[in-house]
């Protein structure tokens, strides 16, 4: 069974930092895109940042360029680094692997997801 375990979310002040981790199971996806995605309350899912299989690509949303940083691992890992955070960034936010995709840059690029975790940025 393929799981995608997301920690490290929680609440924090505008201008601070935290950092995002996602540890998958139940297959290799170290060839394969991962990413973030996030959902504000009464929005839409929306892309943050996605990494190529090899690492050596990355796309970020305009809105969190030069604030948050992502990499992983050369097994099944991948981190959001964020800092600078604002109040809204608030969102819960969603790891996402793909099982054919080297690198993308789309919800559908992603087959598999978790279930969330909660980001809250006080004012």
């Amino acid at each position: 069974q393929v799981q995608l375990v997301e920690s490290g979310g929680g609440l924090v002040q505008a201008g601070g930092s935290l950092r995002l981790s996602c540890i998958t199971s139940g297959r290799t996806f170290s060839r394969y895109a991962m990413g973030w995605f996030r959902q504000a309350p009464g929005k839409a899912r929306d892309i943050v940042a996605t990494i190529s299989g090899n690492g050596g690509t990355t796309f970020y949303a305009d809105s969190v360029k030069g604030r948050f940083t992502i990499s992983r691992d050369n097994k099944n890992a991948v981190y959001l680094q964020m800092n600078n955070l604002k109040f809204e960034d608030t969102a819960i936010y969603y790891c996402a692997a793909s099982g054919y995709a080297f690198f993308g840059t789309r919800q559908a690029d992603f087959g598999c997801w978790g279930q969330g975790t909660q980001v809250t940025v006080s004012s």
